[in-house]
């Protein structure tokens, strides 16, 4: 193990913590949120929903288990740094093929280990999250104090335009497909391509700003809007390319911030959270089943019911700790959608009956096509 080396967390409360550096020399800065998770802290780091955060794990042991090329949910880390109790030097675990302080020089990501993280809970769950900053290079609180408070906030950025991609791609197809899918990435999670995989959709993931037109030039027997980083109302330019989706009938299954653009595109609003739910352990009510379901979760944004035209649209889930929209459903048309990760990578599986939900409609979409004379071919989508 290298040489110990000091490190600052700063909080724009004033809040100071000197730690160690357990990632790349340098200085970061973003909105400090905490997640409960025990494990899965490779998926977490590489959820490009944390863009434009730094990361705080409540749980008191990270890295213990290693990491591996096999884990990651996206092309890199996205979130601005990570906070630790402790750091695990020396994982123990026959997939790991690396360290998580050798992850963390991977991805060039700022990291502080030996923090009070039940502490920056409590002024998170309190306060609210705040900004902050982590730095090895400048050790003066009251300067990285003004760094702090000069970043810019969460409420009104679109970092979706850093988590996108540029170029459509086509994401291992099944041997037989059966569906033809287009994801609409806002910051996608590779097991959110996976499920589809494993749900015989040929898949093809297009840019954030793709067009309608170009959309459904695929010929899709469904769409799924992704998961993804900032905040939602600062996405005025896709609610329209969304809207023309739902206005052809076509299946349309939105995650977590997908579900937040349906539902502004369906009239509605968002707001933010007082510290958001982030972990794999949040409890969610099906209210049609009246089923609770152990989900995994990342958001600091939530739809508000009273803002939908509840005759059109119903709340077909609610969180059990506050009461908020975690999902929606469409009254006349095939759209529904979750604030949470059906994925749940990390987390449970209760909510994996949502991809069969979603092929079901496209089976219903297909049938109404061949009723109608058209079907679908599955040449290469990108070509």
């Amino acid at each position: 193990m290298k040489e110990e080396k000091q490190a600052l967390l700063v909080i724009e409360d004033g809040s100071v913590f000197s730690g160690r550096s357990v990632g790349v020399d340098g200085e970061s800065v973003g909105e400090l949120v905490f997640n409960t998770s025990m494990t899965g802290y490779q998926e977490i780091l590489t959820d490009p929903s944390y863009a434009g955060q730094i990361i705080t794990m409540t749980y008191s042991h990270i890295g213990n288990y290693g990491c591996n090329s096999e884990d990651v949910e996206s092309r890199t880390v996205f979130a601005r740094g990570f906070v630790m109790r402790e750091c695990c030097f020396e994982p123990s675990s026959w997939r790991s093929t690396m360290s998580l302080p050798d992850f963390f020089r991977k991805y060039n990501v700022v990291a502080i280990d030996q923090i009070d993280t039940r502490k920056i809970t409590r002024i998170l769950r309190t306060k609210g999250n705040q900004k902050a900053i982590i730095s090895t290079v400048d050790l003066n609180p009251e300067s990285l104090l003004q760094k702090a408070k000069n970043a810019p906030d969460m409420a009104g950025s679109d970092f979706v335009k850093e988590a996108t991609i540029t170029q459509p791609y086509e994401w291992e197809p099944p041997e037989k497909a059966k569906y033809r899918v287009v994801v609409m990435d806002f910051g996608v999670k590779y097991n959110i391509l996976r499920l589809l995989r494993e749900h015989n959709c040929a898949v093809v993931v297009v840019p954030s700003t793709t067009p309608a037109e170009q959309i459904l030039s695929y010929n899709p027997d469904g769409v799924v809007l992704s998961n993804g980083p900032g905040d939602p109302s600062a996405l005025t330019y896709i609610y329209s390319i969304v809207q023309k989706i739902i206005e052809r009938n076509i299946p349309i299954l939105g995650i977590c911030l997908g579900h937040q653009i349906i539902g502004h595109a369906l009239g509605g609003k968002t707001f933010k959270l007082k510290f958001g739910h982030r972990g794999a352990n949040q409890p969610v009510m099906h209210m049609e089943t009246r089923k609770v379901e152990i989900t995994s979760q990342n958001h600091g944004f939530a739809v508000d019911p009273e803002s939908l035209d509840l005759d059109k649209v119903e709340i077909s889930h609610i969180h059990l700790n506050d009461r908020t929209c975690s999902g929606l459903c469409h009254k006349e048309l095939p759209v529904f959608s979750v604030q949470y990760h059906p994925e749940a990578s990390p987390g449970p599986h209760d909510s994996r009956y949502l991809f069969k939900r979603f092929t079901k409609l496209m089976d219903e979409y297909k049938n109404k096509r061949i009723t109608k004379g058209k079907t679908s071919t599955f040449e290469s989508m990108t070509a």
